[in-house]
């Protein structure tokens, strides 16, 4: 496959984005207003709760199987390394732009997490399918392509909602007053804070602070006061209780999008299930043809906010030049060539099975883009959601030049 060749193959998912993303810019203009601010959140939630499990459940149940899990070990290693690398480069990039504090979670989320999902799904397939492929027979070539990009997407899935979702939470509590947004999901991010300053300010408690020792014993001393405080303790210890089944990192643990990946691993690793729901002849496959087709929706629907977003952006986003060209040199020179390092030492180590499409798609994971979940996330919490969207309009316009030329330099070193 020549240089011309693979520039073109590896710059049409990039384009289509691209496309796609200018879409939502057009229907969020006050003009036509379909994706306004009130329409991006519920479209968002839509995303969270329904479309995002589907695709990755959907995904995992048709390309996972108790003979290919032992194989792929690797890949969610390799994934995870992808993500505490960049959150480093993150945090150093951090420091040293001097990055405001509700901007932080989002410039870590952005360094550590890449587009494991659409654009593999679309760059592998285009790359077998042409004669000058350096993976051999096109058929097997897409078979495995898939199951790897497939897998690679699950497990980007989870660790995005776990991971960076957290962190962008966090980071979240910051946002200036002129930014923030009351809804469910800042709520959520906020409501420890205002808990502590609810017991702060409770009359109560300065009372109790302002008494004598010998008053406070007397207190103490009596049937009714110890009574009082057992009940005070019993009551505690429910509401931390409470609070640890709402709390949303415990949410966000298993948040739609892990529950989505754990029923479709399950339904791919089970061989009687997968019977009963994969495949046309199984006498269940018509609920894993409407997951898919629910999760197919998932990433035009994304691109589409993204690009909504950015009309917030672009009338005035506070994003620095330094924090972008940053955020582009971690993604494209740091990380890359990083992971060409992670990549050769296992396969030195054994660790890595000496498959060139599977090395291949090993090493992509460290060259693509930031992923799009990213702008999801900070639709939810209301933080940072222009800032995010001029941050994806560059590190998508320069990863067709990046992409396509970090990919030809992967299938050199693996052929």
């Amino acid at each position: 496959m020549g240089l011309v060749e693979l520039l073109w193959v590896a710059s049409m998912p990039v384009i289509k984005v691209l496309l796609i993303t200018a879409v939502g810019l057009v229907l969020a203009l006050e003009n036509i207003n379909l994706l306004g601010k009130d329409a991006r959140i519920q479209v968002n939630n839509l995303v969270h709760y329904v479309l995002y499990p589907a695709l990755v459940g959907g995904n995992l149940a048709d390309t996972i199987t108790s003979e290919n899990v032992v194989l792929l070990w690797f890949m969610p290693v390799n994934i995870l390394l992808t993500f505490i690398i960049g959150s480093a480069l993150g945090w150093i990039l951090v420091k040293l732009t001097r990055a405001p504090k509700h901007l932080e979670g989002l410039i870590v989320g952005v360094c550590s997490a890449g587009n494991l999902g659409n654009l593999p799904i679309i760059i592998i397939p285009a790359i077998c399918k042409d004669k000058g492929s350096p993976f051999g027979d096109s058929n097997l070539c897409y078979q495995y392509g898939m199951a790897y990009a497939s897998l690679s997407m699950a497990v980007g899935a989870v660790y995005i909602w776990i991971y960076v979702y957290n962190i962008m939470r966090i980071s979240a509590r910051i946002v200036p007053k002129e930014e923030y947004r009351t809804s469910s999901f800042t709520q959520e991010a906020s409501g420890e804070i205002l808990d502590f300053l609810s017991e702060e300010e409770d009359p109560k408690s300065s009372e109790k602070d302002n008494m004598d020792d010998d008053a406070y014993t007397l207190l103490l001393s009596s049937n009714e006061s110890e009574e009082k405080v057992r009940v005070s303790i019993s009551a505690k210890v429910k509401d931390i209780l409470g609070k640890l089944l709402v709390n949303s990192n415990f949410k966000a643990v298993f948040s739609p999008t892990t529950l989505g990946s754990i029923v479709g691993f399950i339904v791919g690793v089970v061989p009687l299930i997968r019977k009963l729901m994969i495949g046309s002849d199984a006498p269940l496959h018509v609920i894993q043809d409407s997951v898919t087709m629910l999760g197919e929706a998932a990433i035009p629907v994304i691109t589409l906010i993204m690009g909504a977003n950015l009309l917030k952006g672009l009338k005035g986003a506070n994003t620095s030049f330094c924090t972008i060209i940053g955020i582009l040199v971690v993604r494209y020179i740091i990380l890359p060539i990083l992971g060409i390092l992670v990549i050769k030492g296992a396969t030195e180590l054994g660790l890595v099975q000496p498959d060139p499409l599977y090395q291949f798609v090993l090493l992509l994971e460290y060259a693509l883009p930031p992923a799009m979940a990213i702008g999801t996330i900070a639709q939810l919490f209301g933080a940072g959601e222009g800032e995010c969207s001029v941050i994806m309009l560059w590190t998508y316009v320069l990863a067709s030049v990046a992409v396509t030329l970090w990919s030809t330099y992967f299938m050199w070193l693996v052929a």
